[in-house]
């Protein structure tokens, strides 16, 4: 028997609604999206972990204030 019990609806729903969760997905978007921008530039993919890194070096601390920001004016 597992220890873990499998991830019922409850929790997906629970998962669904979490604003953690949305700034996660949110992120990840950004980094897939960068990922792509920056795999074009030189023609080949570069990776997510690489992707990852440079996104969040270079670009998350704005991206973070901006949305924060953003948030706040709607």
């Amino acid at each position: 028997m597992s220890e873990h019990p499998a991830t019922g609806g409850a929790e997906a729903e629970l998962a669904s609604k979490s604003s953690l969760y949305a700034e996660f997905l949110a992120e990840r978007e950004e980094i897939l999206r960068h990922k792509w921008i920056e795999s074009e530039k030189a023609g080949h993919d570069i990776g997510f972990e690489r992707a990852l890194i440079d996104w969040t070096r270079n670009h998350r601390a704005r991206w973070r204030k901006e949305r924060r920001d953003g948030k706040r004016a709607s």
